[in-house]
Order: C-alpha cells, then structure tokens, then sequence
C-alpha cells in the first residue's frame, strides 16, 4: 500500500518560492543560432534566397522556401506575365537585389493586413540587419510608390515618405515614367 502525501498550504508556498528562486538564478537558455548557406541566422531573421522583383523576393523559413511581397510599397514591373518592363522596374528589382542578395532580413507582419496575399506569398515589413525599414526605403528613394489600396499601419508614413521623394524628384518621379495603375490613372500624377 502506498504511502499518502498530504502537503499543506504553506509547504505549496514554499515549493512556489523554490520553483521561482530557481528561475531567476538558473541563466536563460539561448535559442540556438542556424547557419543558413554560411550566413548565421538568428530567430526572426532568414536568409534571402532570391529577389524576384523589387517589392517580392523568397526566405528561407526553417527548411522551406517562402515567398514574400513586401507591405505598403509597390515598384514597377519587370516579371509580370503578358506585360513589358515597366518604367524604372529594373533599377528597383536591381536595387532590391543589390540590397538583399546575401543578406538577412526581420520579417514583420501588419496587425491590421492579411497575413498572405492573393497569390499566397507572405505580405510582411522586411528589416535590414541596421534596423532600417526596407519597404519605406523604396518608396523614399524613388524606387516605388506607397501602395495605399489596403489598409496598413503605416500608410500614412509611406505616403508621406512618396510625397518627399515625388517632391525632390527621385527616382521614378525624376519625370521620366508615366507608369499606369490597375485602374488606368498614372501613378506619377497621384500620391
């Protein structure tokens, strides 16, 4: 017959004070750190496999290939089936390669965006290794435009971030680009 246990309600204490005492003393585990191709990947952070454009490009998502297209910003085309290059397309898929080859980036969803776009790619803010935000990054050196047909957290910021740059005459907005929207209006004349 085995032996019955009764703990009071100050033993219960006294167990909780333990358990506790031992979680502040005992160091915090390190998540350990992946090597991805040679580049050193930490949680939040994945490599670029490959730029497809200059607003859509691939990570490596533990072991997977996800596609993403970035939030709040749309450069011109140069991948679009059944349509030719777009003015400035390839100076942003250019820019966008040069930036990211090699590199990796933060992946940040909207809170108040859909977590996967129509053609299931991940829609996310992507973060350099310096902090800097690469979707607002486009749009304030001319390589693309606030796309504010959908609701996201900053949109105001990426609007004003167009505004400077269409004010300043950057990048697509240096006059030589009369780029359409899905809705025909050009995409120059609106902010």
């Amino acid at each position: 017959m085995k032996p019955k246990i009764i703990v009071s309600a100050a033993g219960l204490i006294i167990i909780a004070i333990v358990i506790a005492g031992a979680a502040v003393l005992v160091p915090k585990i390190k998540i350990p750190v992946t090597m991805v191709q040679g580049v050193k990947i930490e949680p939040g952070y994945y490599a670029v496999s490959y730029v497809s454009d200059g607003d859509t490009f691939a990570v490596n998502m533990d072991g997977r290939e996800e596609k993403v297209r970035l939030i709040g910003v749309d450069t011109p085309e140069t991948v679009k089936p059944n349509s030719p290059t777009e003015c400035y397309g390839k100076a942003a898929s250019d820019f966008t390669k040069k930036t990211l080859k090699g590199q990796t980036v933060r992946l940040e969803a909207d809170p108040i965006n859909q977590n996967r776009d129509r053609y299931n790619r991940l829609l996310r803010y992507a973060y350099l290794q310096d902090g800097s935000l690469f979707n607002a990054t486009l749009i304030s050196q001319g390589y693309g435009f606030a796309y504010l047909s959908f609701p996201f957290t900053k949109s105001e910021e990426f609007r004003l971030l167009q505004a400077e740059a269409r004010k300043h005459n950057i990048g697509l907005w240096a006059g030589d680009c009369t780029i359409q929207d899905q809705n025909g209006r050009y995409k120059t004349n609106t902010l």
